[in-house]
């Protein structure tokens, strides 16, 4: 990428990729480009065994280098493909907003306009996260069992970093580029999957403890649409291994 490219860059968006060869919409993401001038995306392949890199490869054709993508050997989890995407991003690309996106499009590319505005509608504001909030006239569909085990690990996390947030586990995150995303992400993560809650642990640790203010600078935008795709690498059991990460990150970060 020429300095050019990186002046455009004013919004990173990461997608974490894993053995997603077949559910790879290129489309979508070819037409999200080709609409936003200012927007580059990562693909962090962290070390697939299908043909998601030549998919990523055959992505990359005639996007004037608007997409990166950064390659894992072997497979290090979401947590770290995600890290690693957003240092590239801060080192290389020097954008104002960084964020993170599942691959699968869960949350369409749609969502991103909606929560640009909210962080150029106001400036306080350093974090727009997804919330999956079946209401009238949105489309919201999960599996009933990830919904209710949803339900009560955000419970839980809501106790123990006393903030009450709805959805931590939302793949659709945006972030204002500051000294406190930095120090977010400048460390190994402890949890795999988990890692959402981590990241505010991180935040509330740069904010010394300051619940209050933290909380005012989160903002939780009620998806439009939000589908559960088939093949996730999330299962419910792992809900209750997540239980166990979150008790690791309350010992280190609260």
């Amino acid at each position: 990428m020429d300095a050019s490219d990186q002046r455009r860059a004013r919004v990173c968006l990461i997608v974490p990729c894993y053995n997603e060869e077949r559910r790879l919409d290129r489309e979508s993401f070819r037409q999200f480009i080709a609409s936003h001038d200012g927007v580059m995306l990562v693909f962090v392949d962290d070390g697939s065994r299908d043909h998601t890199r030549q998919v990523l490869e055959q992505l990359c054709d005639g996007t004037q280098n608007r997409i990166a993508i950064v390659a894992h050997e072997r497979n290090r989890g979401k947590a770290e493909s995600v890290r690693a995407g957003v240092e590239y991003a801060l080192r290389s690309l020097n954008p104002e907003i960084i964020g993170y996106w599942d691959a699968d499009l869960a949350t369409p590319l749609t969502a991103v306009d909606e929560f640009l505005k909210v962080l150029d509608e106001n400036s306080r504001i350093l974090m727009v996260f997804g919330a999956r909030i079946k209401l009238l006239g949105r489309r919201v569909e999960r599996h009933a069992a990830r919904h209710y085990l949803g339900r009560v690990f955000a419970t839980v996390v809501s106790n123990i970093l006393r903030l009450d947030i709805y959805d931590t586990q939302c793949g659709a995150k945006l972030f204002r580029v500051n000294d406190a995303l930095r120090a977010a992400f400048a460390q190994p993560f402890l949890s795999k999957w988990v890692f959402d809650v981590e990241i505010i642990a991180r935040y509330l640790q740069f904010f010394n403890g300051d619940t209050r203010t933290l909380a005012e600078v989160i903002y939780e935008y009620p998806l439009q649409e939000w589908v559960d795709v088939a093949g996730s690498k999330v299962h419910p059991a792992d809900f209750f291994k997540a239980f166990v990460d979150i008790v690791r990150i309350k010992r280190r970060y609260l």
